[in-house]
């Protein structure tokens, strides 16, 4: 199982905003049908400079998965967030290869 983490430092002029548009983005991010659920999380560190970040991660199918959604939707998809955002937001990206999962049953 990969995880495709996208880590991104929102700036305050923005913020509800990117907020509201993430929200709508990250649907059509799983529409491409190359990941099984999403996460949006934000990230608990005051950042040096300023700004809120949030990491949203995406759980793909497998490894081609996420290959294909790179070859065939990535770039549209991230060209959206560029032309509404510019400079105002700056974001990473990141795979994380699972190698087991555990949880904890409460009664």
């Amino acid at each position: 199982m990969i995880i495709y983490n996208v880590t991104v430092n929102v700036d305050a002029s923005i913020h509800e905003q990117w907020l509201n548009w993430i929200k709508a983005h990250i649907p059509l991010v799983l529409a491409t049908g190359h990941f099984t659920e999403a996460k949006l999380t934000k990230v608990l560190v005051e950042e040096e400079l300023g700004g809120t970040t949030y990491s949203i991660q995406y759980r793909a199918k497998s490894r081609e998965a996420l290959d294909l959604y790179y070859k065939h939707h990535a770039e549209a998809l991230r060209q959206d967030g560029l032309k509404q955002f510019a400079d105002k937001m700056l974001a990473f990206r990141t795979e994380l290869e699972v190698i087991d999962e555990f949880s904890v049953t409460f009664n």
